[in-house]
């Protein structure tokens, strides 16, 4: 063995010329998805804002009275409804806390399971959020991401148990906690579309950090079987409708 200035190079390796350094950061996975999504969100709101003199004002500009989430536009045929609403925001406080937490989580979930299954979980979070809203409040307008943000924040409670750690010792556990307890005594919040996009995000959160690594790495089934959710209760959303 040929000493090295870390550890022992066999001669073999040696001879081979020098050994190839990889810095940690090249390691990591950029969170293209997540940057992704928040420029949509936001550019979409500039826009609708813009186009309907409202930046400042909490009102439905064109784009949000178009595309927003309420029971009998979707029943009379606008089937997008379920997935357009979650891009859609009332005024620069909602969609300035919602793309905040949104940046959070996907800077700590998306490394992990890179961007198709980060994809998958937000829009499977997001339409439980829809179908949720449909089944108990059809007749309530409703925009935001918040659905998919709860939901994120439910999958990131899963990783942390799934790794042994507390999600209470972590920001997540409180986190969770008091955006539930805002939910319920805030005025004029979506109360199902925040619950079920949690109870949609730990499932997906269960499928991606307890079933899939079970599986052979890499395996596509936990992004297939997130979209297969995620399309059923879009179904589910029509059909309830």
């Amino acid at each position: 063995m040929n000493q090295a200035s870390v550890g022992f190079h066999c001669p073999e390796c040696a001879r081979g010329g020098r050994q190839r350094v990889i810095p940690a950061r090249a390691l990591a996975t950029k969170p293209i998805a997540t940057y992704a999504l928040v420029s949509a969100n936001l550019a979409i709101f500039l826009a609708d804002a813009i186009s309907s003199g409202r930046l400042s004002t909490n009102a439905l500009g064109d784009l949000a009275r178009k595309g927003a989430l309420y029971g009998p536009a979707v029943a009379a045929g606008d089937w997008w409804r379920p997935i357009t609403s979650g891009f859609l925001h009332i005024g620069l406080l909602h969609v300035g806390f919602n793309m905040f937490l949104l940046y959070q989580l996907g800077l700590l979930l998306e490394p992990a399971i890179r961007k198709g299954p980060f994809l998958a979980l937000y829009f499977l979070s997001l339409l439980g959020g829809s179908f949720a809203v449909l089944v108990y409040a059809p007749e309530q307008v409703t925009v935001g991401a918040s659905g998919a943000v709860f939901g994120l924040m439910a999958a990131a409670f899963v990783a942390l148990r799934s790794r042994g750690i507390d999600p209470f010792s972590t920001g997540i556990g409180p986190l969770i906690v008091i955006n539930i307890l805002f939910t319920f005594l805030w005025p004029g919040i979506s109360r199902a579309g925040h619950i079920g996009g949690l109870i949609a995000g730990a499932i997906g959160g269960a499928i991606l950090w307890w079933w899939g690594p079970r599986l052979p790495r890499n395996s596509p089934l936990p992004m297939l079987a997130c979209l297969v959710l995620a399309g059923a209760l879009f179904v589910g959303c029509l059909v309830v409708a």
